[in-house]
C-alpha cells in the first residue's frame, strides 16, 4: 500500500501545506502503511485500530520520542479522517487512536541583553560590506524584529517590505498573510543590504527574494539556520535556533508589556494558547528576578 496522491494533493491544495509539511504527512502515513501490511492488512478498508495501537506500542518499544509519536498520530487520523470521507473507507479506524501526552517543554530564549549584543555582532562584521556579512546582519535584525519563522522570511520577496512604513508581509501557515513590524534598526540593516550588498549576488534568472544565496539563488533554509546558529554562537555558548530567535522576540515583547493578543497577532499564531507559552518564560524570569531582589522572597 501506498499514499493515495490524492491525498497528498488534498494536502497541498485545500489544506494550503508547504511542501516540507506534506513530506512529513506522507512519511509518516506511508510508516504506518507498511506496518499494516506486515500485519497482514491487504489495503485501507482491511486496516483497524488494533493494528494501529500494535503500531503505537512498536514506536513505544523503540525509544520514539513523545512528540515524534505524537505527530505521527495525527498524521495517520488525517489520513483516514480523509479516506472516510472521501469513501476510500467505511469506518475510520484512526478515530480512537490515542497520542501519548506531551512535556511541556519551554522555548530556549536568550536574554534582551544577550539579544543586543548579538545584534551589535553582527553589524560589526558587517561593516566590512562583504556581502555575505551583510546580508546575514539584515537576515538576523529581520527575525528577531518580525519574530518570522525561517520559512517566512527567506520565502519574502523584496517587494514585500514595504520601506515607506517599515513593514513586512509574510506568507504564513495555511498560506495566511500576516504583516510584522519592523524597528528601526531592521530596517537599517535591510536598507544597506537591498540598497547596496545584495546586487553582488543578483544574475540574469535570480529570483526576487528578499534574501540571496551566494549563487544568486533563494537563501536556502539550511543556509539560512547555519548562519543563524554562527551569529548566535560565542565561546560559551553554541547559539540558537531561528525558532529560538521567534521565542526570544515574542519573550522580550511581553516583558515589555506588549499583551498576548498583539503578539499573537505579530506572531501569526492561530490559537491564542500558543502565545500564552510565553507567559511561563516571562515568569521564570520575573520569579527569579524577584527572589534575587526582595528582602523577604
Amino acid at each position: 500500500m501506498t499514499v493515495p496522491a490524492r491525498f497528498l494533493d488534498h494536502l497541498t491544495y485545500e489544506r494550503g501545506h508547504s511542501e516540507h509539511t506534506v513530506r512529513a504527512y506522507a512519511a509518516d502515513v506511508q510508516m504506518a502503511l507498511d506496518f499494516a501490511s506486515q500485519q497482514g492488512a491487504a489495503d485501507l478498508e482491511t486496516i483497524d485500530t488494533a493494528v494501529l495501537r500494535r503500531w503505537l506500542a512498536q514506536m513505544h518499544a523503540q525509544g520514539a520520542a513523545r512528540a515524534t509519536i505524537a505527530r505521527r498520530v495525527a498524521s495517520v487520523r488525517t489520513f483516514f479522517g480523509w479516506a472516510r470521507r472521501t469513501g476510500a473507507v467505511s469506518n475510520d479506524p484512526a478515530a480512537r487512536l490515542q497520542s501519548p501526552k506531551q512535556q511541556r517543554v519551554l522555548p530556549t530564549v536568550l536574554s534582551s541583553s544577550d539579544a543586543q549584543e548579538m545584534c551589535d555582532r553582527a553589524a560589526e562584521r558587517a561593516t566590512s560590506r562583504d556581502p555575505s556579512a551583510v546580508r546575514d546582519w539584515a537576515l538576523l535584525e529581520s527575525l528577531y524584529a518580525s519574530g518570522a519563522r525561517i520559512a517566512e522570511i527567506i520565502s519574502a520577496d523584496v517587494d514585500d517590505w514595504d520601506q515607506e512604513r517599515n513593514l513586512l508581509h509574510l506568507i504564513g501557515k495555511g498560506n495566511k498573510e500576516r504583516v510584522a513590524p519592523l524597528g528601526i534598526p531592521a530596517m537599517r540593516a535591510l536598507e544597506i543590504w537591498v540598497k547596496q550588498a545584495r546586487k553582488v549576488f543578483v544574475h540574469s534568472t535570480s529570483p526576487p527574494a528578499l534574501f540571496l544565496g551566494t549563487r544568486g539563488g533563494r537563501l536556502n533554509e539550511r543556509v539560512a539556520r547555519q548562519i543563524v546558529r554562527k551569529l548566535t554562537s560565542d565561546e560559551s555558548s553554541p547559539g540558537i535556533s531561528p525558532h529560538g530567535m521567534r521565542h526570544s522576540m515574542a519573550t522580550h515583547l511581553l516583558e515589555g508589556g506588549a499583551d498576548l493578543r498583539s503578539v499573537q497577532e505579530i506572531l501569526g499564531h492561530a490559537s491564542l494558547a500558543t502565545t500564552q507559552r510565553y507567559t511561563h518564560v516571562m515568569g521564570d524570569r520575573l520569579r527569579a528576578a524577584y527572589q534575587q531582589a526582595h528582602p523577604r522572597a
